[in-house]
């Protein structure tokens, strides 16, 4: 008598710079996340910048069944949903099939701006769906790490004053306050901190990254993500 097996679904993710064909899948996670900030032409400007890295973070995973549900729930998520809702957790594993395929799907973005010596991260995204997760953390990394290669001095950004998830993040990575810019967000006359973090450039950056790189991607497997090895290296 043989004995049924079970087989469990594995997720990947991979980070990339997006392409021309990308850019209608960065237009729903935009309208997703923020309510339209950019649109596809806004995109289309940046992948023919020399001077902009406009990243993508693809999540999939195997099996027939759970690729079915992995997009339902996506769906399923309101626009505007990452701006008021907690995060949410997904399954760590579920029945797979041995031969099943990846169905990559377009679940965070990034995006930074060289200017002069500073990288000015413009969008740092990630789908409600997969908040809390790490996954941030996987992205903001890579931003910094295009910014450091790129030899820029330091990084700034602009972050909602009640978006405390986000500002803890780039505490974490070493931004601080640096100013603030009144009523800045006009859907709520909400303020931005303005937060800079600066040495990007010089050798032990590399070394602080090295160091983070490994701490995010522990993180990422207690998740049970597997991050594509070419996607995450110096």
């Amino acid at each position: 008598m043989f004995s049924s097996v079970q087989f469990t679904a594995v997720r990947f993710l991979q980070i990339k710079h997006l392409t021309a064909e990308d850019l209608n899948s960065a237009v729903e996670l935009d309208r997703l996340c923020f309510g339209g900030l950019w649109t596809i032409e806004g995109y289309g400007r940046e992948l023919g910048s020399p001077n902009s890295d406009l990243l993508g973070l693809w999540a999939s995973e195997t099996g027939v069944g759970e690729s079915e549900r992995f997009d339902s729930e996506l769906k399923s998520i309101e626009p505007n949903s990452i701006l008021n809702s907690k995060s949410l957790s997904i399954e760590r594993s579920s029945p797979a099939t041995p031969n099943s395929k990846l169905t990559p799907t377009l679940i965070g973005l990034g995006c930074l701006w060289a200017i002069l010596e500073e990288a000015h991260i413009t969008i740092l995204a990630i789908h409600p769906r997969f908040q809390g997760q790490g996954l941030g953390q996987a992205l903001l990394w890579d931003l910094l790490t295009k910014a450091h290669y790129r030899q820029l001095e330091r990084a700034t950004l602009e972050v909602r004053e009640s978006n405390l998830a986000a500002v803890s993040l780039y505490q974490k990575f070493g931004f601080k306050e640096a100013g603030r810019r009144k009523r800045y967000y006009e859907d709520t006359g909400e303020d931005a901190l303005v937060m800079w973090r600066s040495g990007i450039e010089k050798p032990e950056f590399q070394q602080y990254l090295a160091v983070e790189k490994v701490q995010i991607c522990d993180r990422l497997r207690q998740k049970n993500w597997h991050l594509a090895i070419d996607s995450f290296e110096f």
